[in-house]
């Protein structure tokens, strides 16, 4: 199974595995992360579930799609880094993946 770090706004980490195919966002909701709202549940209509990539891992990831690039225009304070997490999918590529939460989702 892939592993994902999830790192809070406060710094504390969360070390993840995930079910290939899964979304980050799924994944770090089944593991009660707190900082990702995901109000829509994933159907990219929202950005409560904002995180910012690693810089080690941007080029490694599938370039967001127009739907999660206008999403990313409603999120709090987005960097280049920025993706949707419901977007992710882990797979054993993206095994290692590490994100940060921002400070607020809304």
């Amino acid at each position: 199974m892939p592993k994902l770090t999830i790192i809070e706004f406060s710094g504390k980490e969360h070390h993840l595995e995930a079910e290939e195919g899964k979304s980050v966002m799924q994944t770090a909701i089944d593991a009660l992360v707190p900082g990702i709202m995901a109000d829509c549940g994933g159907s990219c209509s929202c950005a409560t579930c904002h995180c910012y990539v690693d810089d080690a891992w941007l080029a490694r990831l599938p370039q967001p799609e127009s739907a999660e690039r206008d999403m990313l225009e409603c999120a709090l304070d987005p960097q280049e880094n920025s993706r949707l997490c419901c977007q992710l999918r882990m797979t054993p590529q993206s095994d290692g993946l590490v994100i940060r939460l921002p400070k607020s989702q809304v």
